[in-house]
């Protein structure tokens, strides 16, 4: 040996490599190219089924059903938290998974439920719609339907140049219902201390269980919980469980911020309307009413950023209704139906309802029970297929949130059966 020579650095040693730390900028440069997906099925939750079930809400009974807003929101990122969770975990949506899990019957019965469901979802997002195209603009509830479908078309389109862009024109969709909404609250000078009270406190009469179940049934939209599974397909990169469940962590912040936007939105609509009808004394039937009110109470722009609010949800929702029909469609049983086909379709009792001059606030709110009723077809497969390791492998459900979802489903079950008591009884 040399002498003068450090023995230690003869030897073949690793040096420790130093850690490279992420900073803000970096994970919030990771987390935008995962941010997208919540925000397509967020529009669901905002779509004119709620402006039915939350202006009828707020002008009937103030603010006592906001509570109801904040618990579906909870409701909402749980089954979307699952579904976003399924699909990264396994690559397969939830309706595909179902066709290959449940037997042939219970298949045609998840498929004639969806199909139903799709109806009513359509129908209220086309109403919507029509009827922001029909307050802005004047144009006849008819022609304004069949505008509708045109321009619903159009952004379904805009999918073969990749989900990016429909997720962009989406999200600037949402931006026009949140800014008009909250230009509205800046009018409508509600009472924070009661808004606060009744966002935390429950309260129910029998009276207001009608609402609070279109209220559910508006906010927790089925289609979207296969819908979700699906969309995040489009980031998920690799077969990995570590790049799985970081892929998983940035779609759950998706999720919180695309849901609290949209309960915020929501909670908006029912504090504008109780401020202004219900303290009036004015309680609104229909959309119409709603928006012809808005003028003289709080004037011109008021009413204006209702309609272009409504107008927004209305297609924003319609293209998203779209998007969930073929993704559901083909998985249950494997029939491929044509997606312009199955679009009309699920237009026709819509535009028939228009065309024998039903109360479109009516056919909205009857639509958000009916899909309250469609809810359990949803989100019983989504616990069922997430529990199950041989499907989800290492991101298998844990037995808390299985309990939490069997707490949400019989929460549902519990108040349809005393919406269907109080409509019988009555």
């Amino acid at each position: 040996m040399n002498e003068g020579v450090n023995p230690i650095l003869t030897r073949n040693v690793a040096l420790p490599i130093p850690l490279i730390r992420e900073t803000w900028q970096d994970k919030l440069k990771a987390l935008s190219r995962y941010l997208g997906p919540a925000f397509i099925v967020s529009v669901a939750y905002i779509d004119p089924g709620n402006f039915a079930t939350n202006i009828s809400g707020g002008s009937n009974f103030n603010y006592t059903l906001l509570w109801v807003i904040l618990w579906s929101n909870l409701m909402a990122i749980f089954l979307q938290t699952l579904s976003a969770k399924l699909g990264i975990a396994t690559g397969t949506d939830l309706a595909t998974h179902c066709g290959r899990v449940f037997s042939r019957p219970v298949n045609i019965f998840l498929w004639i439920i969806t199909l139903l469901a799709a109806m009513a979802t359509y129908m209220a997002e086309f109403l919507g719609a029509t009827l922001g195209f029909y307050l802005l603009f004047g144009i006849p509830l008819l022609s304004s339907g069949l505008l509708t479908i045109g321009v619903t078309f159009l952004i379904v389109y805009l999918q073969r140049f990749g989900q990016h862009v429909v997720e962009r024109v989406i999200t600037v969709l949402i931006a026009v219902i949140g800014l008009s909404y909250f230009t509205e609250i800046f009018y409508a000078k509600p009472a924070w201390g009661e808004v606060v009270y009744h966002t935390l406190i429950p309260s129910l009469s029998s009276n207001s269980v009608l609402i609070a179940v279109g209220m559910l049934g508006a906010t927790v939209m089925p289609h979207v919980i296969y819908l979700h599974s699906d969309l995040v397909k489009s980031r998920r990169t690799a077969n990995d469980l570590v790049a799985n469940k970081k892929h998983f962590r940035l779609e759950r912040l998706d999720i919180i911020i695309a849901m609290n936007i949209a309960f915020l939105v929501n909670a908006a609509m029912v504090i504008v309307s109780a401020s202004v009808f219900y303290t009036n004394g004015l309680p609104v039937d229909t959309i119409e009413e709603a928006h012809r009110s808005l003028s003289p109470l709080l004037g011109s722009l008021s009413s204006g950023a209702f309609g272009l609010a409504l107008l927004a949800s209305g297609l924003s929702s319609s293209a998203v209704g779209a998007m969930a029909g073929e993704c559901m469609m083909n998985g249950f049983i494997g029939l491929d139906i044509p997606p312009n086909v199955r679009r009309i379709i699920t237009v026709i009792p819509a535009l028939a309802l228009l065309a024998l001059g039903v109360n479109p606030m009516t056919i909205l709110i009857l639509s958000q029970v009916v899909l309250s009723f469609a809810l359990p077809s949803a989100i019983i497969p989504l616990l069922l297929i997430t529990k199950r390791k041989d499907i989800m492998g290492e991101m298998v459900n844990r037995r808390i949130t299985n309990w939490i979802g069997v707490g949400v489903v019989s929460l549902i079950i519990t108040l349809n059966g005393v919406l269907l008591f109080l409509t019988f009884k009555s």
